[in-house]
């Protein structure tokens, strides 16, 4: 592989990686009801809008779930390997859908839980930095992973003034995207 074509595959697997964040961030954004007015929740309703308002017109949501966004997002992650894949000098007759499929469920699941195991340590940070702080990203990030780490404090309560549901829920976190890479 070239320089050339190695720069643009890497190129094309950051730009369409950083789209397909984005599809699963409005996923979870609306799953755990954030702030719509959030600045950066319009930022991300303006960018996905485009590809997600047709496919909403198709697929409805289910019970306050928004199955159009993960269906774009599995559609976006299959388009993404298979131009990564051609660019690589394979031929489509030597891609099985079913192993891109799988493969495609597998990273988009990989990519929710790096999502919640950088907004925890974000959010950890910003604990130590600057506590009580109103910064508008900070606070969506409280927003996604208040409904998982409340739950552990519920079985874990916070002990010495010390919240160790953070903690758990990093460990928690790394050992499943262990368990995913070994089926990637």
């Amino acid at each position: 592989m070239s320089a050339l074509s190695s720069s643009l595959s890497f190129l094309v697997q950051t730009l369409g990686g950083l789209y397909i964040m984005a599809v699963l961030i409005r996923f979870l954004l609306q799953l755990v009801r954030a702030d719509f007015y959030n600045p950066i929740s319009q930022a991300i309703v303006k960018a996905t809008s485009p590809l997600l308002n047709p496919i909403r017109k198709i697929i409805p949501g289910y019970g306050g779930v928004d199955m159009a966004s993960l269906v774009l997002a599995l559609i976006l992650q299959i388009i993404l390997l298979y131009v990564l894949l051609l660019m690589g000098g394979y031929s489509l007759a030597a891609i099985p859908f079913p192993s891109i499929l799988i493969s495609s469920l597998v990273k988009l699941c990989i990519e929710f839980l790096n999502i919640y195991m950088f907004s925890l340590i974000i959010i950890a940070i910003a604990s130590w930095v600057a506590p009580n702080s109103y910064n508008p990203g900070l606070m969506l990030l409280l927003q996604i992973t208040e409904p998982l780490t409340s739950r552990i404090r519920k079985v874990i309560p916070p002990l010495g003034g010390l919240d160790f549901s953070l903690m758990v829920l990093v460990i928690i976190i790394i050992t499943l995207k262990n368990f995913l890479g070994t089926l990637a």
